[in-house]
């Protein structure tokens, strides 16, 4: 998440934009300790959010305006500090909440379900479109997805949820696998379209080019990251009443 912040930030630095490296990396620490050591969807925990996140405001736009000139891009650059902090860590904390705030066992579960069902689906959207696609799902956005690629994507989110549950999840039943496991598909056709969206705006391919192939970091979490509170805010409905 850490490297995934400072993609961002190169991203925004292609349309001129500088955001408060300072700020975002003191709230993104500060937030990582809430999702480790509490659970973020408690009182006081909730709070204690609330207020690295009021912090991290004011901190952002008094940090703009103590560096002066030119004050065009106060409002672009204090937008872009919150926004990433936002968009990766308080979305994506939600992870390390998963792994620290469940039995060992059932946080196990609970994460392997998570990605197999994201990946899954990724891989199958992706083969099932460059062998089938012929109807653009968002052409203006991401001319590569296809609309037969994402029925291949939600049909394999279905049997993967399915394969789960009898392979190493039966603590889930398969009625709640499989509306969850669409769910978090569809949430992550909007996480991967709204990524493309930000690159698109930053006149930009891939936002890195470390991962051979896949481009970024941010490129790999786009999709995690929308699904990060899906996951576990069903986990803390569902298995706090076991």
């Amino acid at each position: 998440m850490v490297a995934a912040l400072f993609e961002f930030w190169l991203l925004a630095r292609k349309q001129q934009i500088r955001a408060d490296a300072a700020a975002g990396l003191l709230s993104a620490a500060a937030l990582f300790t809430v999702f480790y050591f509490t659970e973020p969807g408690a009182l006081p925990d909730l709070l204690m959010i609330q207020l690295i996140l009021i912090l991290l405001t004011i901190g952002s736009l008094a940090a703009a305006m103590l560096r002066g000139a030119p004050f065009d891009r106060m409002i672009t650059s204090a937008g872009v500090t919150v926004l990433s902090v936002m968009y990766i860590v308080l979305l994506g904390g939600h992870l390390i909440a998963l792994r620290v705030g469940f039995a060992p066992a059932l946080s196990k579960h609970l994460l392997a379900f998570f990605f197999l069902i994201i990946m899954g689906a990724d891989a199958a959207a992706y083969y099932g479109g460059r062998s089938f696609g012929k109807h653009k799902l968002a052409p203006g956005i991401s001319p590569g997805k296809t609309w037969e690629g994402a029925v291949a994507g939600m049909l394999a989110s279905l049997l993967l949820a399915a394969l789960a549950h009898y392979w190493f999840f039966v603590e889930l039943p398969t009625k709640f696998a499989l509306p969850l496991a669409a769910l978090m598909n569809v949430v992550s056709v909007v996480g991967d379209l709204t990524e493309s969206a930000l690159k698109r705006s930053a006149g930009a391919k891939d936002t890195a080019t470390i991962l051979p192939g896949h481009g970024g970091v941010l490129d790999r979490m786009d999709s995690l990251l929308f699904n990060a509170p899906v996951i576990y805010y069903f986990a803390r409905l569902y298995f706090s009443h076991k």
